[in-house]
């Protein structure tokens, strides 16, 4: 309720939902079906279902659809298959580890079709060239947030292959800021409406980046031949990352190659198609070899990125330390806060079910400040992340405010684990609805880190900062 004002909250029962101790959280990841990272085989899923071969396009493994294997089942070069994307899926299908597919329908997730969303674990959207639908985009996101991997390669602006109307670009952004699942810009980036001639944007000096350092090679440049960059928004999501940059650009701005994460998959974004293009393909295409391009190292950074997507012994968010040897699970205790006050520390009324803030599953929240005076509220559980893992934590995150101004953050909340500060939160940012926060915290694993979200409200105006669904998940 926006600008709704408490002067007193009632504590509420704590042993009120005992019986309801798997929430809402946890079952958005425990009752869809979640790609489960393989030991040994990944799953790779390629879209060919929107106009990827329009034009000069040929963005596609195999034109044995959905399995290349139906082509040449042991394939030793580029040509075994027929794609200008038939080196990327050569090289996967080389070294064993990987299942490959193309999709030539609509994207699904939790159907019944091979070829449905829940059983791979990264998707590749290799510039699609028409929208995808509300179902589709429901599929996708649904996907990512469960624990799937996504690789959005996009083109320059103007590139409409099929003249529909819509481009890479376009279709992308669409389906960042306009999906049922979570449209205030998930990612934390959006994709730029530039058309970049020519250039070879360089990585940053990261060591540890396993996109950019992973067992198919060091990435040192890619390759730009009409494409586009992304503007990062690490306000939106703390966890984006520019791994290559144009030529004079930096920080926010130019980024040819980033990654995210969101809910507890991976995202990856490249700015242009040219550097997949093998120069091989189907008859009748015009055809560049940006994928063995001299001046860089595109088939390192796509086999990496693809490997990192997929869980292959990597670490959500593009950095940190898992080994491939982790359980998957979900760690926190009473995450939806539906056991009332068990398992989490928290100040007096904050855990509640009442009326005036409604909680996003089930009864209960956690509902931080909204008195209109000077108040402080803690809530806080402690967690044991094993080591080997990769570790998101998530939750929902309610703010409205009956404050007025545009421009001072009067009320806070700053979440963090262990001494990290993950983000901090303000009237400034109040909205409707609950918005997913999502935060790799891969860096704690192997310690006992402490969760907690402390909201300061000033004297007067009330701000309520109201949290659901939270999860700290390994993989």
């Amino acid at each position: 309720m926006l600008g709704s004002r408490r002067s007193r909250r009632r504590l509420t029962t704590a042993l009120a939902g005992l019986g309801l101790f798997v929430t809402g959280a946890a079952l958005q990841v425990t009752t869809t079906a979640t790609p489960a990272h393989a030991a040994t085989t990944n799953r790779v899923l390629f879209d060919d279902g929107h106009a990827e071969e329009a034009g000069n396009a040929d963005w596609i493994i195999s034109t044995s659809k959905p399995d290349p294997l139906s082509q040449d089942s042991s394939p030793s070069s580029e040509t075994d298959w027929t794609g200008a994307l038939s080196s990327w899926g050569v090289a996967l299908q080389k070294t064993g580890d990987y299942s490959l597919k193309t999709a030539t329908s609509a994207l699904t997730y939790g159907g019944s079709s091979t070829t449905d969303l829940s059983n791979f674990d990264t998707l590749v959207l290799p510039e699609p060239n028409t929208l995808f639908t509300t179902a589709e985009k429901t599929a996708i996101m649904t996907f990512v947030q469960n624990g799937g991997g996504l690789f959005m390669i996009s083109d320059h602006t103007g590139a409409d292959r099929n003249s529909d109307g819509e481009d890479a670009v376009e279709i992308l952004n669409d389906l960042m800021t306009n999906n049922s699942v979570d449209s205030t810009d998930p990612f934390g980036f959006s994709i730029d409406t530039l058309d970049i001639s020519s250039g070879y944007p360089a990585a940053i000096s990261d060591s540890t980046n396993e996109v950019l350092n992973g067992a198919f090679g060091t990435v040192t440049k890619s390759l730009i031949a009409d494409g586009t960059t992304a503007t990062l928004k690490p306000a939106d999501n703390a966890n984006v990352k520019g791994l290559v940059y144009r030529s004079g650009y930096s920080g926010n701005t130019g980024a040819f190659f980033a990654t995210s994460t969101f809910g507890s998959g991976r995202v990856a974004f490249w700015g242009d198609s040219s550097p997949i293009d093998d120069g091989t393909g189907q008859s009748g295409n015009t055809l560049y070899d940006g994928w063995n391009d001299t001046g860089a190292t595109n088939a390192a950074l796509a086999l990496n990125a693809t490997a990192w997507l997929a869980g292959d012994g990597s670490s959500s968010g593009g950095g940190g330390g898992g080994d491939g040897t982790c359980t998957a699970a979900q760690l926190l205790g009473n995450p939806g806060f539906e056991s009332g006050n068990t398992s989490w520390t928290a100040s007096s009324g904050v855990i509640t079910t009442s009326s005036s803030e409604a909680a996003r599953t089930g009864s209960y929240k956690a509902w931080l400040d909204g008195y209109g005076s000077a108040h402080t509220d803690t809530l806080s559980q402690s967690v044991t992340i094993p080591s080997g893992c990769s570790a998101t934590l998530s939750f929902y995150l309610h703010i409205d405010t009956a404050e007025t101004t545009t421009s001072t953050a009067y009320d806070k909340l700053t979440v963090t684990a262990g001494s990290t500060t993950l983000a901090t939160y303000s009237n400034l940012n109040a909205a409707s609805g609950y918005v997913l926060k999502s935060f790799d915290v891969s860096s704690l694993a192997g310690t006992t880190a402490t969760i907690n979200f402390s909201g300061v409200e000033g004297s007067t105006l009330q701000t309520s900062f109201v949290i659901d669904d939270t999860a700290l998940n390994v993989s």
